[in-house]
């Protein structure tokens, strides 16, 4: 099936990011080197796309995304808060571990860590949702995508689209990294980071 081209962004750093504390649905706003980040990756995008008035703008409801957008399109020339917002591009919700760190859920927690170790793609936080659940979400966003767009979102629907996508392994794909000083591109057949 034929996809449009896109360009997805995750959000600039927050400080819960720097701290390794799950944010999820969790609204924590951009530090100064998430300001940073989104500055840098508006640049980035302004020397690939020297039309971005053709091109479609699409963000996550939480602040960290919207304010990320914001940025990036002020670095485009455009008017910052002139986007589409889209509920599937939401984060996935770490339920009760949300707010939390990793180091403090080893503790607390020791045998649900475990579990989420063996497969992260499928492991449901306590009250959370998978990756899983998020590629079937972003399945639909997708299906409906019918033009080039600049997509702002999260680490887990940059996971979710990787799978789409890429046919990786899910629990390979959460185990890595998602960046946040780089642009993920799709060409319409290919997708890969630029940075």
């Amino acid at each position: 099936m034929a996809r449009s081209p896109f360009y997805m962004i995750r959000h600039g750093e927050t400080d819960w990011n720097r701290e390794g504390r799950y944010q999820g649905t969790v609204d924590i706003p951009l530090n100064a080197r998430g300001h940073r980040q989104a500055e840098r990756n508006g640049a980035l995008l302004a020397s690939l796309t020297p039309s971005p008035l053709h091109w479609r703008f699409i963000s996550s409801p939480l602040g960290r995304a919207r304010h990320t957008m914001e940025i990036i399109r002020s670095e485009l020339g455009l008017p910052p808060d002139d986007y589409l917002i889209d509920q599937r591009l939401i984060e996935i919700t770490f339920g009760k571990w949300e707010q939390k760190c990793l180091a403090d859920l080893k503790i607390s927690e020791p045998q649900e860590v475990a579990r989420r170790e063996q497969n992260k793609w499928v492991h449901v936080p306590p009250g959370g949702e998978s990756y899983a659940d998020a590629a079937a979400r972003m399945a639909t966003f997708f299906d409906e995508l019918a033009e080039p767009s600049v997509i702002v979102c999260h680490g887990g629907i940059i996971r979710a689209t990787r799978f789409i996508l890429e046919d990786l392994d899910g629990h390979r794909i959460a185990s890595e990294p998602v960046p946040q000083d780089k642009v993920y591109a799709f060409d319409g057949s290919l997708a890969k980071w630029i940075a």
